[in-house]
């Protein structure tokens, strides 16, 4: 009994020095990741049968990390930045409503294509040719590899079970599941927690490459620009609608407008006769006339247009958010506006998805769309104009002067951050996923099983 105590002591003490060294490496080639370096603590784990973190802690297989570290310890301190990397792009916060299979490989794919493109001595390992045609391959679909856009590109490639597990077998180095909230281990911050501190983290490091990026080199500029991507402000497209409202008044009961001492008083002196009778107009926040514009450029589908206007179109159907009277003008356009079907009542709205039939497929020019406005409203057919929404998926080009009324682009890719828009848009990106998430609640069957 004393020789296992002992025994286990003794390993426990080799883990313990591996982690030290690891991390004292990394701290000296790596002084930009300092406080993410040192932001988690080790703990033994059993149930895995390599290692993994939750954002808080780095749960590893003693076993494991012993035979990692006689490989070369480059092996060990790349699985720790691997971690690091993950948590510094929420990788680990990012994932409900997508399939968790696809999803966890998306992640360790961008992981290793920074430490690939590294030349940082410390985690630096050659590359295979199969990972150099992997990578192109990607690249020349999205120009910067974020999760996002590689879970996309996994989603549409057809792969065989053979397929995806070899690359699972080429990108797989951690344990995902301590990810799972549901997966509690004793004394773990809530899941919450761990993503605003890794949210702090995450800022700080990007600010510190961008601050110092003559000495950050080219490895720093390759991250920078992936935190630049992953750290962006990320928007529910149904909060960013509500914020398209004016204040308008209606014919109901304001309880806030008069005083109910007043009121009650009236009533018990003089019996039905209350001194001040409530106001019968309210200002209330409502979104009445707008326009939306969908680029009908060639990537934007027609599947991805009906979620647009799905999720449109359920923010208008909540409670006191629209008029009984609505004016919406959607418009189909690419380098030209190719329709203009206005919507006055909600019912049009719904039969117009259902019989949906995209037009145009041309070049973008946003132009065209301002000029039809215009036109519009000389011609009376909108008169309390609060804003435009330009459904888009790519460069066009602006109109030279500034509307009179709030503009939105809201892109549909990634790629969106590329495009610079005039000072008085406002703009918004928007992953597929943000639109398609609604139909892909939970998560596939693990395809490994």
């Amino acid at each position: 009994m004393k020789e296992t105590i002992a025994f286990n002591r003794r390993i426990n003490q080799i883990c313990k020095s591996i982690w030290d060294a690891s991390r004292t490496q990394l701290h000296l080639s790596m002084r930009h990741f300092d406080t993410a370096i040192y932001s988690f603590t080790m703990m033994r784990n059993e149930t895995t049968k390599f290692l993994g973190t939750d954002g808080d802690r780095i749960f590893y297989n003693e076993k494991y990390v012993i035979e990692t570290y006689e490989k070369g310890k480059i092996y060990m301190n790349r699985a720790y930045v691997h971690m690091m990397l993950h948590c510094l792009f929420g990788h680990p916060f990012h994932r409900d409503g997508r399939f968790y299979d696809y999803w966890n490989l998306a992640c360790d794919i961008v992981v290793e294509s920074i430490l690939d493109e590294w030349q940082n001595a410390a985690v630096h390992l050659s590359v295979s040719e199969y990972r150099s045609g992997l990578y192109e391959n990607w690249k020349q679909k999205t120009h910067v590899l974020s999760a996002e856009r590689v879970y996309e590109v996994l989603l549409k490639t057809k792969m065989t079970q053979e397929e995806f597990d070899q690359l699972l077998k080429e990108f797989e180095t951690d344990d995902h599941s301590f990810w799972e909230e549901e997966k509690r281990q004793p004394n773990q911050p809530p899941l919450k927690q761990r993503q605003k501190k890794w949210d702090d983290i995450s800022k700080k490091v990007q600010m510190s490459l961008e601050q110092f990026a003559d000495n950050a080199g080219q490895d720093g500029d390759v991250l920078s620009k992936t935190l630049k991507l992953e750290n962006r402000e990320r928007f529910q497209y149904t909060d960013f609608l509500r914020k398209f409202s004016v204040l308008r008044e209606e014919a109901v009961i304001d309880p806030d407008s008069f005083d109910y001492n007043y009121y009650t008083y009236g009533l018990t002196m003089y019996g039905n006769m209350p001194f001040i009778e409530p106001q019968e107009w309210k200002e209330t926040k409502k979104i009445r006339d707008f326009v939306i514009a969908i680029d009908t450029s060639m990537s934007c589908s027609g599947d991805l247009v009906r979620e647009f206007l799905e999720q449109t179109y359920q923010v208008l159907m909540e409670t006191d958010q629209y008029f009984s009277t609505v004016n919406i003008h959607i418009l189909q356009c690419d380098d030209r506006v190719r329709d203009d079907t206005q919507i006055t009542d909600l019912n049009q709205m719904e039969m117009y998805m259902q019989e949906l039939e995209v037009k145009g497929c041309g070049g973008t020019d946003f132009r065209p769309v301002f000029d039809h406005v215009e036109q519009l409203k000389r011609e009376k057919k909108i008169q309390d104009l609060k804003g435009l929404l330009y459904f888009t998926d790519g460069n066009g080009i602006f109109p030279k002067k500034a509307p009179d009324y709030q503009t939105a682009f809201v892109f549909m890719r990634s790629d969106g951050g590329d495009v610079q828009v005039p000072p008085w848009a406002i703009k918004l990106i928007l992953e597929p996923q943000d639109l398609m998430r609604n139909g892909r609640t939970g998560h596939r069957e693990d395809r490994r099983r």
